[in-house]
């Protein structure tokens, strides 16, 4: 059998992840409906460090690829750019639909919350409190992030390992904050189309920045192995572009949910 290896693409081996991380995608949705139903989280974290495990197989999988086999050449690189920006994309239109929702009852309150935003009997937060704090530290992950990124072009490495080691743990103090601020709320997702909308957002988004520390982790575990290098750290720029995309929708949530609201 003659094969014919005329294209610019890698043949990958047979990989059980793409099929177990749909399994495991739809068995959290449904754990996560049974949380919000019957307020038990043990299936969803179950799920959850499922999930874990799973990115970590793939993602070593795809370092093997790219680190020591050397499957990653300028052209790969270019179509991973492209599926990146894909995924952010369909990201970016799961926070347009939530936006929707919400300035649908923002802009033209119904008789049945009062004609008023929020409605009525809702306590909401203080923006100048958590949520501004929240703000400066997020902005400033993207800054410190970034000065990570600076460092790798010039292989300065060890100050990119410190910044980007500064990253994260803005990144789990956000986190921290946002689960103190949900202990601390006066109302709850089934208090009013508010609560559900305030904690779909704020707990999507919330997700997405758990999911950016780990992605950050991982480059953290590649810089300190020397897998980068000032002209391919492709892995490394896919973090920055999520995180950054994370901080922009938070920056949307803290104008639109929590100031706008409150004057």
């Amino acid at each position: 059998m003659k094969i014919n290896f005329n294209h610019p693409y890698h043949m990958v081996s047979v990989s059980p992840w793409p099929l177990l991380g749909s399994l495991n995608i739809f068995m959290f949705l449904m754990s996560m409906i049974n949380f919000l139903i019957n307020l038990k989280y043990d299936l969803l974290l179950i799920n959850f460090i499922l999930m874990l495990m799973l990115f970590y197989q793939w993602w070593r999988d795809v370092i093997r690829e790219s680190s020591y086999q050397g499957e990653h050449t300028s052209y790969i690189i270019n179509m991973l750019k492209l599926g990146m920006i894909l995924f952010i994309m369909s990201e970016l239109f799961f926070f347009i639909s939530f936006f929707w929702s919400y300035f649908h009852f923002y802009l033209a309150p119904s008789m049945d919350i009062g004609l008023i935003w929020p409605p009525k009997g809702i306590k909401i937060f203080n923006p100048m409190n958590i949520p501004l704090l929240n703000t400066v530290i997020l902005v400033s992950s993207g800054v410190t992030l970034t000065y990570s990124h600076y460092n790798i072009l010039k292989m300065n490495y060890f100050l990119s390992l410190l910044w980007l080691f500064l990253t994260i743990l803005l990144g789990i103090y956000f986190s921290i904050l946002q689960w103190y601020e949900y202990n601390e709320s006066f109302f709850s997702i089934w208090d009013s189309v508010y609560g559900s909308n305030f904690y779909l957002m704020t707990g999507f988004h919330g997700i997405h920045v758990i999911i950016g520390s780990i992605f950050l982790v991982i480059c953290l575990i590649r810089l300190f192995k020397m897998e980068f290098s000032s002209f391919h750290h492709f892995g490394f720029e896919a973090a920055s572009w999520y995180w950054h995309f994370v901080d922009v929708v938070w920056l949307f949530l803290y104008l639109f949910v929590y100031w706008l609201p409150f004057n």
